[in-house]
């Protein structure tokens, strides 16, 4: 699952997207996917503290995620593959929950956690929801940015 050169943050968020998908295909308890994912190779590289909060947090709180994120998907949430639905209930909750972590950040790390587990054009999609889902829960982070690179451009012109 992990390779050496992968940064503990995103060992983390892989581990926390492995928790997601097991309790989204059989609603197994917490306790028991933490446990289990503590004893996989290479467990102990990741951030835990990163883990824990994106899996606890995700789970605990994924009715109030799927309705931030469900007017951006273009089927119904039971029709997306449980890779992109765990990336984008992750990914939700981080948006949502962690605004210390800049919204590219999250949106990056959820695409190459789509284009390494997802299916072909998968991280298209979750480049796209979640692209207008920043929009709307970090409007002034993501209009901050765009004036940058507005400001970056019009400098390079001049």
């Amino acid at each position: 699952m992990s390779t050496p050169n992968k940064s503990p943050r995103r060992r983390a968020r892989e581990f926390a997207l492995q928790g997601v998908y097991q309790w989204l295909l059989s609603q197994a308890q917490l306790t028991s996917i933490e446990s289990q994912l503590g004893e996989v190779g290479g467990f102990d590289k990741c951030d835990r503290d990163l883990f824990l909060g994106l899996l606890r947090g995700t789970i605990s709180n994924a009715s109030e995620l799927q309705v931030g994120f469900a007017p951006y998907i273009d089927r119904p949430i039971n029709e997306l593959s449980p890779i992109e639905r765990g990336i984008l209930l992750i990914s939700t909750f981080e948006l949502i929950h962690r605004p210390e972590t800049p919204y590219r950040v999250i949106i990056n790390e959820a695409i190459e956690l789509a284009k390494g587990y997802g299916g072909t054009d998968g991280h298209k999609f979750v480049n796209g929801v979640l692209d207008k889902l920043a929009a709307r829960v970090r409007a002034d982070e993501v209009e901050a940015n765009a004036q940058q690179r507005r400001a970056a451009r019009n400098g390079d012109k001049g």
